[in-house]
């Protein structure tokens, strides 16, 4: 049975030291309440490594925020899977919004982060979702359905097990969102989704499929 799973990323936020501290408080919160639930911590590269050695008893997964497209090389900057992976890391998230708009990382780059990912042995949190104009004016299914095309439709079967996918409408994410989606309008891309996916590959492939959702929540 697909395991449900929540994935918290603290995006450029807190020093090395903080970011260690908040860490073990997140592992004692799982330690004292535990939940069968898959708990997954992403963090900026530097703490990678001393967040694992918190983690590594525990009952959360830790993950990277992001990764480059080449194993190795003169990539000054660059962090690439296998250095990741070396840390203790899981999972790596590809393709989150803000590197879409700010780093204008298109889909094939994606692509080649995704098949470098999974070779490496990460699972990949592979992100994707429409702005709110796409919404608007009845784009998003086209929208979702071409980054997802680009970005992971050729991964074979095999390969799905190690993907979650995040739908994160970009006018519902942070501060900074318009709105908040409702849960009818994740119920619908999910169902779309799974659909594709399904009709593409199977529906055993589809069903054991994470599909989770990456924007802004209320109270309700």
């Amino acid at each position: 049975m697909r395991k449900k799973i929540v994935a918290g990323n603290w995006k450029m936020n807190m020093n090395l030291a903080d970011g260690l501290k908040f860490a073990e408080t997140i592992d004692n919160y799982f330690k004292s309440k535990p939940t069968r639930t898959g708990v997954i911590l992403c963090t900026p590269f530097i703490h990678l490594a001393g967040v694992w050695e918190i983690l590594k008893n525990g009952k959360v997964s830790l993950g990277a925020q992001n990764c480059a497209s080449e194993p190795s090389g003169a990539y000054t900057g660059e962090v690439s899977p296998q250095m990741i992976r070396s840390t203790g890391a899981q999972y790596v998230i590809i393709g989150h919004s803000e590197r879409r708009t700010y780093y204008h990382e298109d889909d094939k780059l994606l692509n080649k982060k995704t098949l470098l990912a999974i070779s490496t042995g990460l699972e990949v949190i592979f992100c994707c979702g429409e702005v709110l104009k796409e919404r608007e004016s009845g784009r998003h299914f086209e929208v979702v359905n071409k980054q997802l095309d680009d970005g992971l439709f050729s991964l074979p079967k095999e390969d799905f097990k190690k993907v979650v996918i995040a739908y994160e409408p970009v006018w519902a994410i942070g501060s900074g969102a318009t709105r908040v989606a409702t849960p009818l309008e994740f119920i619908e891309i999910r169902f779309y989704i799974k659909k594709i996916i399904s009709d593409l590959y199977d529906i055993k492939t589809a069903n054991n499929l994470n599909i989770i959702y990456g924007g802004s929540v209320s109270s309700l």
